[in-house]
């Protein structure tokens, strides 16, 4: 009697260690992301969460992680650092998301770290740039960008192909640009290219003309120009309406984008800018990976992708795939797991081999230099990526096409 009573007691406990094994396994697999989706930066921010949704749903199809689908909450920081901090501590604290992903600019990319590190949840940012974020010991926090991504490149093909007399390194007062230029003119210095002049200008400056006429008095001959978007679109109109052309153009930010090309139409010909990705445009090998990543976010958002959007797909399918690694071997989610995971990850995707550093930088986060051509980016630089020769100098404005 008592060995039944025994073996009834065994196979209940069975049955309830089951039944629990069974319902975790069942249970979503809880992720968060920040962005600024309102806001002065709404725009960026959207197209990171797009990419952030495509990895989310590009996992979920494959039959999620270990058969578990990954649940993604999102938030919204408004461009506010402050409503970045509650957000963070909303999905950390109350959701218990098991990691982050997402985040556009330093100084709402900054704040969630902090957060991130408090409850030892891995982050994996998808745009941030800002060298003294990694310089702070935080084992939680990762990134797949990088400064010299961008540096490097520019560096190489003024000093070895370009290689002009009278350079003019403009840059807009925020952090990222303002180290953008003291680390390029450094590069230059190395490589026994001194610029000419390095000018800073306020974000969103209504008037250039000023500054186009201190150019045209140096008879600047290549500037590069680390402004966005919008500053992009004024000083090339103005530089055309005062006749002042140099024989190129180079803006690694906002530049190549279809949005930019469609804006300035023809007088975009010929402007050089920098890109991780871009639809034909990837890693060699990842070709048929990167055609279905395109052909998933047509479905979902009837557009076509952009190097902001590959931003986020790659900071999220590097989570996933540590996640993964986690489960794998048989270890429990949790953010300690999940660090080590990601401080041990190797994965090769469309953007880039991510791989981190110690400080969680990227190891191998490099953009190519690009030149629009007839309406299209071609890769210019390096010579084994390069997809046309660069045109040099720019053709004057009057004689365009």
């Amino acid at each position: 009697m008592l060995c039944k009573t025994i073996r009834a007691i065994v196979s209940l406990l069975i049955f309830i260690l089951w039944c629990i094994n069974t319902t975790v396994a069942a249970q979503p697999i809880k992720i968060g992301e920040i962005n600024p989706l309102t806001g002065r930066l709404a725009k960026q921010g959207l197209e990171i969460h797009q990419g952030v949704a495509v990895a989310v749903t590009e996992v979920n199809e494959g039959g999620g992680l270990q058969g578990r689908q990954v649940e993604l909450i999102s938030r919204d920081d408004q461009s506010q650092a402050d409503v970045a901090i509650s957000r963070a501590e909303e999905l950390c604290a109350w959701r218990e998301v098991l990691g982050l992903t997402g985040g556009y600019v330093d100084s709402l990319v900054g704040p969630i770290s902090e957060v991130a590190k408090k409850y030892e949840i891995p982050y994996v940012a998808s745009a941030s740039l800002q060298k003294e974020l990694t310089a702070a010991e935080n084992p939680y926090f990762f990134r797949v960008a990088r400064l010299q991504g961008f540096i490097q490149p520019i560096c190489d093909i003024l000093s070895e192909i370009l290689r002009p007399k009278r350079l003019a390194i403009l840059y807009a007062a925020t952090p990222g640009s303002t180290e953008f230029a003291e680390d390029l003119k450094n590069c230059l210095q190395v490589r026994g290219l001194m610029p000419l002049i390095t000018e800073k200008f306020r974000p969103g400056t209504p008037d250039f003309t000023p500054l186009i006429g201190k150019l045209a008095s140096l008879n600047t001959d290549v500037i590069v120009s680390g402004g966005f978007f919008a500053d992009h679109l004024l000083l090339l109109r103005q530089l055309k309406e005062n006749r002042v052309l140099p024989k190129a153009y180079i803006g690694p930010f906002g530049i190549a984008y279809e949005s930019f090309i469609r804006e300035m139409g023809g007088n975009g010909e010929y402007l050089y800018s920098t890109c991780a990705w871009n639809p034909g445009i990837t890693q060699p090998g990842t070709e048929k990976v990167s055609e279905t990543f395109v052909k998933r976010f047509r479905r979902m958002f009837r557009r076509e992708p952009n190097t902001t959007n590959m931003h986020g797909y790659t900071s999220t399918r590097a989570l996933l795939a540590a996640m993964e690694n986690v489960l794998r071997q048989n270890k429990p989610l949790t953010g300690p797991n999940i660090r080590q995971a990601l401080a041990e990850l190797d994965l090769v995707l469309p953007m880039e081999r991510v791989a981190f550093d110690k400080h969680g930088d990227p190891l191998h986060y490099q953009h190519l230099v690009v030149q629009i051509q007839n309406g299209r980016l071609q890769v210019v630089y390096p010579p084994d990526r390069a997809t046309a020769a660069p045109i040099y100098p720019m053709p004057k404005w009057g004689e365009r096409k």
